[in-house]
């Protein structure tokens, strides 16, 4: 959930600093409750999540503090330069080659350092897009993204223009969590509107891109009512169901609570549906499936049964201070490997033995002591993989 974020969590640890504001500005953290012993919860202010880091504007899409070069990405947000065409048809899709499924998330710098040290790194996203990638990465799969902050598409259209045309046939997830207020704080009309801007941009420009859905924090009703206003909102205006080549969503479980920890409540909803998890529930397996479940029959319910579906954010944000150690962290990441390979439904994706995820997306590589690092996979003080990044190379290393 880093991009550009800060979360607000009210915890002593910030999650990567703080108690998990919930990615990069977002508050994740909560006011410990329930939690076994009462020293594990330390004094939880609320605020954005990440103790007392600023939110940067935009740029900071990497990890943690770290700042990628590759894209210098500017609020400016100038008029299309080019006409819009009609609505082109999604890309067909190619089932990826299973270690092409794992996918991590994290600054492009610490990506090609956790790679020298060993992590095996098939496909990665940094919140951001590139024209040209260090020679380093150049054998991993990249996924683009344009932002579309509080409303605004960034960076610049000149500069998706450049992106696209140097990159034909990527994939470009458009927007960062916009449901949640220390990310992307998108109303859902908004996003539809924004999501027609840039679909039909990039697609003018390379018919080939597939353009992706940004994924909402968590498939929970709430969520998936902030979804549903999107798509009524877009085939209101545009006389048309929404085109989407893939799906993506997050599946952390933080509370929905205004003012609280967690991922707050979307922009333009109520708290109606909202669920407030405790801090126990961040790493519940059952929960954890059931979300995917519930995000398949949701995308089968509204047409998308057809489309493949990538979830680009997971892992775990809770200090170890509450009991998420690197023991329990790497168990967590091991025992998600199993669900996410195989487990399947009858509105499943039909074109992959009707399984639920396509590709899946470790949260992260590396992100700053200041937010989120329990799950990191790489420690840069000490250039060597953390537990949780040998118990990932181990796996994927060893696959079939």
């Amino acid at each position: 959930m880093r991009k550009a974020l800060s979360w607000s969590i009210p915890l002593v640890l910030v999650g990567s600093g703080l108690l998990l504001l919930i990615w990069s500005q977002r508050p994740f953290t909560p006011t410990p409750s329930p939690t076994p012993t009462a020293t594990i919860r330390p004094t939880i202010t609320p605020e954005p999540l990440v103790p007392t880091r600023t939110p940067t504007p935009v740029a900071e899409t990497a990890v943690g503090t770290e700042v990628e070069a590759e894209t210098a990405v500017q609020p400016t947000n100038t008029p299309l330069s080019t006409p819009q065409p009609p609505t082109p048809t999604p890309q067909p899709f190619v089932n990826p080659p299973l270690l092409e499924r794992f996918g991590v998330s994290g600054g492009v710098g610490s990506i090609i350092a956790a790679c020298e040290a060993g992590l095996p790194i098939p496909i990665y996203l940094n919140w951001n897009l590139a024209v040209e990638r260090p020679e380093a990465a150049q054998d991993m799969i990249f996924w683009q993204m344009v932002r579309l902050l509080e409303g605004e598409i960034r960076p610049s259209w000149e500069e998706i223009e450049t992106a696209v045309l140097a990159n034909p046939g990527g994939v470009w997830i458009v927007g960062n969590e916009p449901d949640v207020k220390w990310q992307d704080n998108t109303p859902p009309d908004q996003y539809a509107h924004l999501y027609h801007q840039v679909y039909t941009f990039i697609k003018g420009l390379d018919p080939t891109a597939q353009i992706a859905v940004a994924g909402i924090a968590q498939p929970t009703p709430l969520r998936l009512a902030y979804l549903d206003i999107v798509l009524e909102t877009y085939e209101t205006h545009y006389g048309e169901p929404m085109p989407v080549d893939i799906w993506t969503v997050h599946n952390f479980i933080l509370r929905e609570e205004f003012d609280s920890w967690g991922v707050e409540i979307p922009p333009g909803m109520s708290d109606e549906l909202a669920i407030q998890f405790e801090i126990e529930n961040h790493d519940d397996l059952d929960i954890f499936r059931q979300h995917l479940h519930d995000f398949r029959d949701w995308m089968a319910a509204n047409g998308y049964q057809e489309r493949p579906l990538a979830l680009t954010e997971y892992g775990i944000l809770m200090p170890v201070d509450f009991g998420y150690t690197p023991e329990v962290v790497a168990q967590f990441l091991l025992d998600t490997f199993p669900i996410l390979m195989h487990e399947s439904s009858p509105n499943g994706y039909p074109a992959d033995a009707n399984r639920l995820v396509q590709w899946w997306f470790w949260y992260s590589v590396y992100d700053s002591p200041d937010y989120y690092p329990t799950g990191n996979l790489y420690d840069r003080e000490a250039n060597e993989l953390t537990p949780i990044g040998r118990a990932f190379a181990d796996y994927v290393n060893n696959l079939p």
